[in-house]
């Protein structure tokens, strides 16, 4: 079985090929298709939402099964905020480093025992041949920091981010421990069960 995964993001497709190395399918990118100009729109206002109209979009495109995750940052403090919005957070121009200064900026007044946060993920595989959608979810608690740690590796908001139960943020991780407690981790440790149903 092929599998696609629906990201521009080739670090990502990566990640899923390790995340997936026991699983018995061939994970491909966008490339593979030749779909590595289609993009679609998140318009949906939860993590569930956007990861499906993602999967199904590109599962049609291509007539092949296809994976397609949301995922972001969701702060307590913030009310929530940036959830299903972490990649636009802020200013239009802003990067990924201007958004997590952004985030330092809006949290500089919260104490300590209140930067409760949680990296959170949806995972959704759509099969076009079928019409059959499923969905699973995983999240990573956390704290927010004071300051960015370690900003020239991981991606996102991981410099800014410590995991419960560890001293290190997100991007101070190796990539084998990350995975291993990260919210996508844990979402696609829940993939076998529904791949084998397809």
């Amino acid at each position: 079985m092929e599998l696609l995964v629906a990201t521009q993001n080739k670090g990502k497709v990566k990640e899923y090929q390790r995340l997936l190395a026991e699983v018995d399918a061939t994970i491909i990118g966008l490339d593979a298709v030749g779909l590595g100009d289609l993009d679609v729109e998140e318009t949906g206002t939860t993590f569930e939402e956007n990861a499906l109209l993602k999967a199904k979009a590109y599962a049609e495109a291509s007539g092949k099964i296809a994976l397609a995750d949301d995922s972001g940052l969701v702060v307590d403090a913030l009310d929530g905020r940036p959830g299903v919005y972490s990649a636009r957070y802020g200013k239009p121009e802003f990067d990924d480093a201007g958004r997590r200064q952004y985030l330092l900026e809006e949290m500089q007044d919260v104490p300590a025992k209140e930067r409760s946060a949680r990296f959170r993920c949806v995972i959704a595989v759509y099969d076009p041949e079928t019409e059959t959608s499923y969905t699973v979810d995983g999240a990573c608690e956390g704290t927010i920091l004071t300051e960015e740690r370690n900003a020239g590796k991981g991606f996102g908001y991981d410099a800014v981010f410590l995991p419960d139960g560890f001293d290190k943020s997100f991007a101070e991780l190796e990539p084998e421990e990350k995975n291993s407690i990260s919210h996508r981790g844990v979402a696609a440790k829940k993939l076998p069960e529904i791949l084998a149903k397809l």
